[in-house]
């Protein structure tokens, strides 16, 4: 019996059929059957086409979705269900991710089973546009452990869709009220309501595809009411449940607030509605509700007092508000844009100063990464230079003392910028900046790409939203240097980012501290996050997705802190932590989970880390350079590689031990496998390939060749590899 059955259903939408089952059969995730619940007889054709590894469920004409897949699920044979609308996508990996979350829930504790398994999403425009859902973070905060709705009732706040949760087969048969429902909205929170206990998993697993509007048939007074009738047919499913209920109700009145202020009714019917929605707020409101404060409270308090005129004269006010704060805005806007204009062109009148750096790092974060180590080794080497950092006005506070520096769209910033010899960065410039002919722009970066970068990601929506690929590469086109810490970057960076620059085969400045770095620096960096002498030091850098809203934990890092034993201390640095959710406060407590990831500089973890797990951060390329072991989890690969794009296959060319799931993450330490001679030789062949020119002296060529114009002959050559010695390890340190 397959562990989840993957039910298609609907007609062949626009062609979208094709390729959803395409990418189903082309890799047949193991353990799941695919039943397609087929509209039509261009779903039909479609869909016997990838026979034999398809069951085809062939339906009439005009069948309903609720129909459909109930017809699919009664010839489905999995344990679990999961629902996918033939409009829709799924990313590659998403049904092996479902198939072996379920398999750990099913697994026999004695307790309730779960019924409802809960994931990520994204979501995809007609244009192809990908967008993260933000549903990440409340499936994060809920964390992995099966539990009641009540106990867990912000997932209700999810996307309503059937696409991001899995059914279990047996719950699903035994609930036939979800089987007529044909309102997608209310089947998916019906489910959520029936269910006796749900579960997440944080990992995207569906792709939701949204319809140009002018595609859909016109809304009609019918479709506004039945929004209504849709939450009132709901709270009876809530029962006594009082957190489930008070988190429908304020879904419930928020979406008729939404409705009534975004769409263009007519009158009557607007009035009817107001009528229909005020007497749903006051019916199903929970016993000693709190209204939300601010304007929301108010416009929740004229909706359950039915005050439709005031309501209306409340609209017409904040219209009126809003119009005339953004008028105030954009003349503010225009005024200081015109003053900036007029006092940088009057800059860019005046001499390039020779002996005037400007230095700036992560969007104007602060001194760190490859510009901080050059301007270190400036200050050595050419203490005639002056540098100026562009730091935030709200990083300011956090600089070294002593360290100037200028704030973004100030007087002196735009003046500096206008004279200064020499401009270093690790990302761009803003537009506005005009490159001098006598400047000289250095591009650091700020990594090994293993993703795709620049140009390259026109073919990855949900990597290159925003992106305007033309001003990308008009900033582009003002560097004179590119820098790169292998022969790998630098074919890509020419690849990525086509221009008329010189790449500097220099290695990253930044990773001079791991072959400089002694055995006290090793210890005091320990001493400072209170890692204890003979404790291993594990780093957990997990890397940004382009298809998430925000960081989730990819691991249950208070049980893999338990697997690993109290000898074991996890640094977790990650964009933003979940620590309440992750983190129980005993092993706060004990230090066995430090929370690092505001801690600069990184270089610093790197020297106290025994070893380092990540998924596809190039933290891994740096800290390749220490020799130190290296484990990839790599739980959504097939997403990631699909959605953001890589240069190549790290599940082929890793670092050392690779693990797909928690259970093996937790062997892979526990049987010593993360420094075994397996491991050791596949960190060998990736220093080789990716620490190329990474020696310790990076910093120093970069500043006699860029700052004082030494020719390429009188630089420092590069160490071999094989002839590098690397900073002693945590053990060594301290033996």
């Amino acid at each position: 019996m397959p562990q989840l059955s993957v039910i298609v259903y609907g007609s062949n939408a626009q062609g979208h059929l094709t390729e959803l089952l395409d990418s189903l059969t082309a890799h047949p995730p193991p353990g799941t059957e695919v039943v397609v619940a087929a509209v039509g007889d261009w779903a039909r054709e479609t869909a016997e086409g990838h026979a034999p590894g398809v069951i085809v469920v062939p339906l009439p004409d005009g069948t309903g979705d609720a129909e459909a897949r109930t017809a699919g699920a009664a010839r489905a044979s999995g344990h679990w269900l999961h629902f996918v609308h033939a409009k829709d996508g799924l990313p590659a990996g998403g049904p092996r991710l479902i198939a072996e979350r379920t398999a750990e829930l099913d697994a026999p504790d004695g307790t309730d089973p779960v019924d409802v398994l809960l994931f990520d999403h994204v979501s995809t425009d007609w244009q192809g546009v990908g967008r993260p859902s933000a549903d990440g973070r409340r499936l994060a905060a809920a964390g992995r452990a099966p539990r009641p709705l009540d106990e867990a009732a912000d997932l209700l706040r999810l996307a309503p869709l059937l696409g991001n949760r899995a059914l279990r087969t047996a719950f699903w048969r035994a609930h036939e009220e979800l089987h007529t429902d044909a309102d997608e909205p209310r089947a998916a929170h019906a489910a959520l309501l029936a269910a006796g206990r749900v579960a997440c998993l944080t990992q995207v697993a569906y792709e939701h595809r949204v319809p140009r509007p002018q595609s859909l048939p016109p809304r009609t007074p019918e479709d506004r009411f039945a929004l209504i009738e849709r939450y009132e047919s709901l709270f009876p499913l809530a029962g006594d449940r009082r957190a489930t209920h008070a988190v429908l109700y304020d879904l419930m009145v928020r979406d008729l607030v939404t409705t009534f202020a975004r769409e263009d009714l007519p009158e009557q019917v607007a009035r009817e509605f107001f009528r229909r929605a005020s007497l749903a707020a006051v019916h199903w409101r929970p016993e000693h509700h709190r209204r939300p404060s601010g304007l929301d409270g108010i416009r929740h308090a004229l909706l359950e007092e039915g005050a439709y005129t005031r309501y209306r004269a409340l609209q017409a006010a904040n219209r009126t508000r809003r119009a005339a704060r953004s008028t105030l805005r954009t003349r503010k806007r225009q005024l200081g844009t015109k003053v900036r204009d007029q006092q940088y062109r009057r800059a860019l009148s005046r001499p390039v100063n020779p002996d005037l750096a400007v230095f700036a790092a992560y969007w104007n974060r602060g001194v760190s990464c490859n510009p901080a180590a050059i301007a270190a080794k400036l200050g050595e080497l050419a203490p005639h230079i002056r540098p100026v950092w562009t730091v935030s006005k709200k990083n300011a506070a956090l600089l070294p003392p002593g360290t100037d520096h200028v704030i973004p769209g100030s007087r002196r910033y735009w003046e500096t910028m206008a004279t200064a010899k020499y401009l270093t960065n690790n990302v761009n410039f803003p537009n506005a900046v005009v490159k001098r002919p006598d400047a000289i722009h250095l591009q650091t970066h700020h990594g090994t790409p293993l993703k795709r970068m620049g140009m390259d990601q026109r073919d990855y929506p949900a990597a290159a939203q925003g992106l305007d690929f033309a001003a990308l590469m008009a900033r582009v086109d003002r560097w004179d240097y590119s820098l790169s810490a292998n022969s790998h970057s630098t074919r890509m960076w020419e690849r990525a980012y086509p221009s008329r620059y010189t790449s500097l085969d220099y290695g990253y400045p930044r990773n001079d501290v791991y072959y400089t770095a002694t055995a006290a620096d090793v210890r005091a960096a320990r001493e400072r996050l209170g890692i204890a002498p003979g404790q291993t030091a594990v780093l957990y850098a997990p890397t940004h997705r382009d298809y998430e809203a925000g960081f989730t934990p990819r691991l249950d890092l208070a049980a893999l802190a338990d697997r690993l034993g109290e000898n074991t201390v996890l640094l977790v640095r990650a964009h933003y932590f979940y620590g309440a959710a992750a983190q129980p406060t005993a092993l706060r407590r004990s230090g066995r989970i430090i929370d690092v990831s505001v801690y600069d500089p990184v270089e610093e973890l790197c020297l106290a880390a025994d070893a380092l797990v990540t998924d596809y951060s190039s933290i891994m390329f740096d800290y390749a350079n220490l020799d130190r072991p290296i484990v990839v989890y790599a739980d959504d690969w097939e997403t990631y590689r699909t959605t953001r794009g890589v240069y190549f296959d790290l599940m082929a060319d890793h670092p050392g031990q690779v693990a797909r799931t928690q259970e093996e993450l937790t062997e892979i330490f526990r049987s010593g496998a993360w420094r075994d001679e397996c491991a050791a030789k596949a960190r060998a062949a990736f220093r080789r390939r990716f620490c190329e020119y990474d020696d310790g002296r990076a910093a120093e060529r970069v500043v006699r060749r860029v700052f004082l114009g030494e020719p390429e002959e009188a630089l420092p050559p590069v160490l071999p590899v094989e002839r590098r010695t690397p900073a002693p390890t945590p053990e060594e340190a301290t033996a």
